[in-house]
């Protein structure tokens, strides 16, 4: 029972540390921090803090490197850190961090979308499990949806701040909601390609905690040097005690080293799309965050946005629980296969009076060389 419930509560609480990134990187970018290098010194601490354990802990098990696994590990360097972070940090600062979290509720239907077309994901419409994920999806995206779309009045949970200071924060924000949409959209498109590249990736590196520290360290690499084209003042580079250096730590531990290996291990065993389905959750904690801490702006469409997408979640990860482990499947199917030994035509059965002459007529010539047997994760 642990066992199955460790991928849910993996992903559970990575979903209250992206909450929490969100919430201290928008303070910091408000306090005139570059998004650019907010990404960049984000990478620096995640190298820093996961590259000793993965040296250690996966001394024995690592693969060798290849070129073909090195590109894609650039490739991976480029999708997540500078894409899909830079995009997403100019979006959240065109708009709010509660938008830009219930945008991130798209990363499942975008994911299986792109999961199916590279089969990561079958779907038989004949099945139950596979018609759920279809409408757990597409429910995901119209809670989406509302939340952008449907605004209706205000609600005050937390009396601080006051009207005026919630109108001209939302006038100011829907001047640049289209392109804060667009670059969220973006993000959207590299973060899953993350996720498709990352679930084939493992299956030519096995080594999580070694692939987590390549790719972060891949990112400050390729940041870097966004980073420089971007950013020409080299006085944005310092840091102090300040939120600028609690959104770059916190940030780079938890939502880079560790999120990018427990993904890995999840993504592994369940799959891209039951990764990206917890992604809603994030959504309602940066809601009740943003209001408290941010004292964004909570319209009524937003809470029904909320209701809906849960629904969608729940439907969404219901189809997954169904659906069982591929790996394990595949493997029976070849034990099974492998344990049938092959019979040779003229042997006879045996009687109750054949004694020790039929015995002896019984014995089977098996060749050795069509005889393999396998068990259960060779």
């Amino acid at each position: 029972m642990l066992n199955k419930v460790k991928p849910y509560l993996a992903m559970i609480s990575l979903q209250f540390g992206y909450a929490g990134m969100y919430i201290i990187s928008m303070v910091s970018l408000k306090h005139g921090m570059s998004n650019f290098i907010l990404a960049t010194y984000r990478h620096v601490v995640a190298t820093i803090v996961i590259a000793p354990f993965a040296f250690v802990l996966e001394r024995k098990i690592r693969p060798k490197m290849t070129l073909p696994i090195f590109l894609r590990i650039v490739a991976l360097g480029f999708l997540e850190p500078v894409l899909d972070q830079n995009l997403y940090y100019l979006g959240m600062k065109n708009t709010t961090a509660t938008y830009a979290s219930a945008f991130v509720n798209m990363l499942p239907a975008v994911t299986f979308i792109l999961a199916m077309i590279f089969r990561l994901e079958k779907i038989n419409l004949k099945k139950v499990r596979s018609v759920a994920k279809i409408v757990g999806t597409g429910i995901t995206v119209v809670g989406a949806m509302v939340m952008t779309l449907y605004k209706g009045p205000i609600i005050n949970f937390i009396k601080a701040g006051g009207g005026m200071h919630h109108a001209s924060a939302a006038d100011s924000a829907d001047k640049h909601w289209v392109t804060g949409t667009i670059m969220m959209l973006g993000s959207i498109f590299g973060w899953s390609s993350f996720f498709i590249l990352q679930s084939f990736t493992l299956k030519l590196y096995p080594a999580e905690l070694s692939l987590t520290a390549w790719i972060c360290f891949m990112g400050v690499i390729e940041g870097s040097a966004v980073s420089l084209i971007m950013v020409r003042d080299f006085s944005a580079w310092k840091l102090g005690w300040d939120s600028r250096l609690l959104a770059a730590v916190y940030s780079g531990i938890v939502c880079s080293g560790i999120a990018y290996y427990v993904q890995g291990v999840v993504i592994r065993e369940r799959g891209p799309v039951f990764v990206t389905s917890f992604s809603p959750l994030c959504m309602i904690i940066t809601f009740i965050l943003g209001a408290i801490v941010l004292a964004e702006t909570v319209h009524l469409g937003s809470i029904l946005g909320a209701i809906v997408i849960v629904a969608g979640l729940y439907t969404v990860v219901w189809g997954k629980a169904k659906d069982g482990k591929p790996s394990d499947t595949k493997c029976d199917e070849k034990s099974s296969n492998a344990q049938e030994l092959p019979i040779t035509n003229n042997a006879r059965s045996i009687g109750v009076d054949d004694g020790i002459d039929g015995i002896e007529a019984k014995i089977v010539d098996i060749p050795a060389s069509k005889t393999s047997f396998t068990t259960r994760g060779t």
